[in-house]
């Protein structure tokens, strides 16, 4: 198993009731870019139960910080 329990990962939807073929809107945790569904180029983090996205951008800027699995606020 690869997600959190409860997370919208379940095929037709989630907790929140919106299908998961369906984009949402979503921004970069880290500079605030916003996207409308997750790009393919944007990492996907689970901290605390909470998944975070990270632009393109951020997450080449961050990568040693984010594979050394160091806390956002070191960042």
């Amino acid at each position: 198993m690869t997600s959190v329990p409860g997370s919208n990962d379940v095929p037709g939807g989630g907790d929140d009731g919106r299908s998961t073929t369906e984009p949402h809107p979503i921004a970069c945790a880290h500079c605030g870019t916003r996207a409308e569904g997750p790009p393919l180029t944007w990492t996907c983090s689970v901290e605390n139960g909470t998944r975070h996205y990270l632009c393109d951008t951020c997450a080449r800027e961050n990568l040693r910080a984010i594979e050394g699995r160091l806390d956002p606020a070191w960042w």
